[in-house]
């Protein structure tokens, strides 16, 4: 009766160990895998060591120069040897971990019949009309014209002039060594027009050490895609003045074509505002000897705070906001000037601050308050308010005057106040600018990924990652190539899809969410259904071992 029992008990038995180890087969074979798929946080592959190779990348700037010569501008033995091509390159020392080269490329040719006759005229301006009007020249070009040593187009004390244009002259010389003499001269040239240390230091100011070259250097605007420009009237006292300002026609007239010049650095909007009762941050202090108010150059940077909170530009702004403030003082602090750190009157009567705009002090014309009642009518001179401003939007965008060579011409920019060949600067330090914030936006984001794992990285972001790369290295082969206009055109897609990437929201979905908390919420939902599988597969290695085991043998 016995036997029948014992054998339902062994199949019973049988069973529970074939149900555990089926049982732990599911859950290690199937559910294991299947949970770390669904919970695994999705990575999309970066190229990370495309990214650690932008660090080394060597940026080969190359500005090429055409060099015309004209009959008897060098001796007759050389000018059989035109046409030539001659490189001229050196190394920008700034201390950047990307190495930054600029390569001067010089064709030397001969002068066609039209640019003879153009530089045979009497004047400059008529030569460069005449030169202008059969071709255009590529952005960030130059050609320079080597004239006769003892040529009247230029006054006998000069030895070079650089037009408005992309256009310079320089004088030849009757000299065995004339190409060499006149390459010098040339190159002299070029570095005014184009590059030089200390436009790429200002270009690469927030990336630079604090030395003696970011010290002073941080004064232009950041490179963006679009900038807002406004233009304020305050009138802390309306009761004494009225003031009225042609905003609108000074715009057109002086503004927009300087805007329009500079079309090609990025996108501009103007707008302009009038606000009463404004009333600068700094008492001015009273001179009893002149009987006037002035602010001294060290109370200057306390007055733009409290102004500032009146203005309401930049906080719905997505793009950097410039201010231009025309202050006419109050009756009680008329008139009112600003002094510099020696304690000189300012001759503009205005200053600026970097990377956010200027202030100019307006002072009312005494005669006027003897004329008439008050309010006094003010009536503001557009012309010498639109002459500050624009130099003061000048030096923020980094358009300083040019370091020219000994003995040479200079007659200014053209009406626009901006010449071509000082757009082209303008463009080459925004597109290395540009570079160097990708490169340094790219090489912080790998970091941060590689270093936090928990972080997912959606396909959009790594395509923009992708496509940030891939700019950056087609605008550094733009610049060796000499094409200005593609190159920074790659470098601002370059800095969209590097920021685009790194500011992605999606990026700090599990950016707080640690492992301690993943824990906390796995163990309550898989350890029940663990511990008795467990306990389980102990059991039956246990018994599976001791049925292993040989009885032992009695004597």
């Amino acid at each position: 009766m016995a036997a029948p029992g014992a054998a339902a008990t062994d199949l019973e038995v049988v069973r529970g160990k074939r149900a555990a180890l089926f049982f732990a087969a599911v859950a290690i074979v199937l559910g294991l895998p299947l949970w770390w798929k669904t919970t695994e946080t999705y990575r999309a592959p970066l190229p990370y060591s495309e990214i650690s190779g932008l660090n080394a990348l060597q940026l080969r700037l190359m500005v090429p120069v055409t060099v015309v010569f004209t009959r008897e501008s060098v001796p007759s033995d050389d000018q059989e040897k035109l046409p030539f091509t001659v490189v001229h390159e050196r190394e920008i020392p700034l201390k950047y971990k990307m190495k930054i080269k600029c390569r001067f490329q010089k064709a030397y040719r001969r002068a066609l019949d039209h640019e003879e006759e153009a530089l045979s005229l009497g004047s400059m301006q008529e030569a460069e009309t005449m030169l202008a009007e059969p071709q255009e020249q590529a952005e960030g070009s130059l050609t320079v014209y080597v004239i006769p040593e003892h040529s009247s187009l230029l006054p006998q004390d000069m030895m070079s002039y650089i037009g408005p244009e992309r256009t310079a002259v320089v004088r030849g010389i009757m000299h065995r060594e004339a190409f060499n003499i006149v390459g010098r001269r040339v190159i002299q040239v070029a570095q005014a027009m184009s590059l030089t240390e200390d436009v790429l230091a200002a270009a690469l100011a927030d990336h630079l050490p604090e030395d003696k070259w970011s010290s002073d250097k941080r004064r232009p605007l950041k490179s963006s895609l679009g900038y807002e420009i406004t233009f304020s009237l305050l009138n802390p006292d309306p009761k004494s003045h009225d003031v009225h300002w042609d905003i609108e026609g000074a715009v057109r007239r002086y503004v927009q074509p300087f805007l329009s010049a500079l079309s090609a650095a990025g996108n501009f909007s103007v707008d302009s505002q009038i606000l009463y009762y404004a009333v600068l941050g700094v008492n001015p202090r009273f001179d009893p000897a002149s009987s006037s108010y002035y602010l001294a150059a060290h109370s200057l940077p306390h007055v733009i705070n409290p102004v500032e909170s009146r203005l309401g530009s930049s906080a719905a702004s997505l793009y950097p906001v410039l201010n231009f403030l025309l202050y006419v003082p109050e009756l009680a602090h008329s008139p009112l000037y600003i002094q510099d750190k020696d304690g000189a009157p300012v001759a503009t009567n205005a200053f600026h601050s970097p990377r956010w705009g200027g202030i100019m002090v307006y002072n009312v014309d005494p005669k006027a308050y003897n004329a008439s009642k008050l309010p006094v009518r003010v009536e503001v001179d557009m012309e010498q308010v639109m002459e500050v401003f624009l130099a003061q939007l000048r030096l923020l965008f980094g358009i300083a005057q040019p370091q020219l060579p000994v003995k040479c011409l200079f007659p200014g920019p053209k009406s626009e106040g901006l010449t071509t060949w000082e757009l082209d600067r303008l463009l080459w330090a925004r597109s290395v600018e540009n570079l160097a914030t990708a490169t340094t936006t790219l090489t912080s984001l790998a970091q941060l990924l590689g270093k936090i794992s928990n972080i997912v990285i959606k396909d959009d972001v790594a395509s923009e990652v992708y496509r940030a790369v891939a700019a950056v290295q087609k605008a550094a082969e733009e610049l060796a190539s000499g094409h200005l206009a593609s190159a920074f055109t790659a470098s601002q897609e370059a800095v969209t899809s590097s920021e685009r990437a790194f500011f992605d929201p999606s990026l700090l979905h599990l950016l707080y969410f640690p492992d301690d908390q993943k824990f906390a919420i796995y163990i309550p939902l898989f350890l029940p259904m663990a511990v008795p599988i467990l306990l389980s597969l102990v059991k039956i290695f246990l018994e599976t071992r001791k049925s292993w085991k040989k009885p032992e043998k009695i004597d």
